[in-house]
């Protein structure tokens, strides 16, 4: 079977490359792209469902690249990525030129990065902001998630007011 994804045809050979590059937000995040992926995804394997708000797929080939390995996609939310072997958040930032969060995510990332897409490539730009993201958690030890996230825009202002009361 050859995946399909948005139009684009991707060789049986590189079946995990998809959600590779869903990770690094090419294409950016919408809900038609997730779904698609998702849909892929439940081809290929069956979902690790523990983490309560994300399922994570352990496919049967590598999907690394630029020197990251990753076996496992996650969705979760509006959110789809990868995980990636050990704690790599520095340099999943300086390769994908990410900045450092301002926020620790509610309390669940011990060291994140992120950069949102420029505003052409925003999908909705009206109801929020689509970025890639590298972010180390206790929820995930030894692995680091690079996902393309999109967080609407009044998740992103109930994030600051949460971050601001927390600031001496």
């Amino acid at each position: 079977m050859i995946p399909i994804l948005l139009g684009v045809v991707f060789p049986p050979s590189t079946s995990a490359s998809p959600f590779y590059d869903a990770a690094i937000c090419k294409p950016p995040y919408t809900m038609e792209s997730a779904t698609a992926l998702y849909e892929m995804a439940e081809k290929l394997a069956k979902p690790d469902t523990s983490m309560l708000t994300a399922n994570v797929y352990v496919l049967p080939e590598e999907l690394g690249r630029d020197g990251f390995k990753s076996r496992k996609v996650i969705f979760g939310g509006t959110m789809v990525g990868v995980l990636i072997e050990g704690l790599q958040s520095d340099a999943l930032a300086a390769r994908y030129h990410l900045t450092k969060e301002r926020s620790t995510i509610f309390g669940t990332s011990a060291k994140g990065y992120a950069r949102a897409l420029p505003l052409d490539q925003q999908p909705q730009p009206d109801f929020g902001t689509v970025s890639i993201v590298a972010r180390e958690s206790a929820a995930l030890p030894g692995q680091t998630l690079l996902a393309c996230e999109f967080v609407s825009k009044a998740d992103q202002q109930a994030l600051e007011a949460y971050d601001k009361s927390r600031t001496p």
